[in-house]
């Protein structure tokens, strides 16, 4: 009987150390983002746009928040809407921390968006989320530094023409610089992963 207990024991205690080990390569296993990630991140050139009311929204003075830029429009038939939404369920799965991130919409149709009428359609969806338009000038170079495409195509209807436009997310970190991009379709749920583990690593 004591020797059998005494086998029970080890078994045991074999159990627990397995069990250490196990839970310590699962904790420092490197966590794998679901975004591209750019190392080393892309400076980005600071630039001024206006937001509702003709306020100005400057990139600079994000500094210390991570930033989420896309590129989309207000008669957008699809994309955009998705993408906001996706957004929205981003912002709030990271809780508290959603503080800590701009959830930003430039438009690729400034002939036809107003900086009231991009931040109206972006508040539909979250009233904490920028709207940011310009005139063609201002828009250009930011759209050529991120390498966004964008192309008015005739829709053939009386709705006017539609846009063709890069739909992927940008990350620009706390620093200002493009560090992730995430692919249109990417969920919210991994989306907010990665900036949650985003936010920690700049705590560290």
């Amino acid at each position: 009987m004591i020797k059998k207990n005494q086998y029970f024991l080890l078994f045991i205690m074999t159990a627990v150390i397995a069990l250490g080990v196990l839970v310590e390569v699962v904790f420092r296993r490197p966590y794998s983002f679901h975004g591209t990630v750019i190392n080393p991140p892309l400076p980005v050139t600071d630039f001024t746009l206006q937001t509702a009311n003709n306020e100005a929204f400057r990139l600079s003075d994000q500094k210390g928040k991570i930033v989420l830029l896309f590129f989309g429009y207000t008669s957008c038939p699809d994309v955009c809407p998705v993408t906001l939404a996706t957004f929205k369920q981003v912002y709030d799965n990271l809780g508290e921390d959603s503080q800590k991130v701009r959830f930003v919409m430039i438009t690729a149709d400034p002939d036809r968006d107003t900086p009231d009428k991009v931040s109206e359609y972006v508040a539909r969806f979250s009233p904490e989320f920028i709207g940011l338009s310009g005139n063609r000038s201002a828009l250009e170079p930011i759209w050529k530094q991120l390498g966004v495409f964008v192309e008015k195509q005739d829709s053939g209807s009386a709705a006017g023409y539609l846009v063709s436009h890069t739909s992927s997310v940008y990350v620009l970190d706390p620093n200002g610089s493009l560090l992730m991009t995430f692919p249109y379709g990417t969920t919210e749920i991994d989306m907010a992963n990665d900036l949650a583990q985003l936010l920690k690593q700049s705590k560290q």
